[in-house]
This record gives structure tokens, C-alpha cells and sequence, in this order.
């Protein structure tokens, strides 16, 4: 993870998910496995974005939806071959 850090926003602090491998790790030991790949998962969630008004000596904060990745998962990479025939399929 690492922290997201920002003052105008509440909570100031958020972990944020970031992939460390390309590809996944599969196996009895765990080597890295390049027909998938690591790919984030997003979670929408709410947050208080201070604005510049006060109100009775306070700060005026709204709400604001921002995605963060949470976490990471395998997803199929996908084949050459199939690329190609997809792209003949659109032409």
C-alpha cells in the first residue's frame, strides 16, 4: 500500500493498493505466472473535500466520490492469436 495524503480532504490520509508484480503468482512456490497479469481493484468510495467558504469560523466541507484501488487480482492475459482474430472480426 501506500498513503494517499491529502489536507483539503477528510480523512486526510488513504491507502492506496498498487500492484508489485506483472504477472501473478501460481503454484506449489509461487513463481510468477505471465498468462495473467496483476491488475488493481477499484473500490468507489466517499470522501469530505474541504471548499473555501466557513461557517461560523468553520471550515465548509461536501461530499465527493473517488475511486481507490484496494487490492489487486489475476485476470487472464490475453492470447496474440485472439487479438488478432477479434481485430479481423471488427474490420
Amino acid at each position: 500500500y501506500r498513503i494517499s495524503y491529502d489536507p483539503t480532504r477528510y480523512p486526510k490520509y488513504i491507502p492506496e493498493a498498487y500492484c508489485l508484480c506483472k504477472g501473478c503468482l501460481m503454484g506449489i512456490f509461487g513463481e510468477e505466472n505471465f498468462h495473467f497479469r496483476s491488475t488493481p481493484v477499484y473500490m468507489p468510495t466517499v470522501i469530505l473535500r474541504r471548499t473555501s467558504s466557513c461557517a461560523g469560523g468553520r471550515y465548509v466541507y461536501t461530499e465527493d466520490y473517488v475511486t481507490i484501488p484496494v487490492g489487486c487480482t489475476c485476470v487472464p492475459e490475453q492470447e496474440k492469436e485472439a487479438e488478432s482474430v477479434n481485430s479481423s472480426i471488427d474490420k
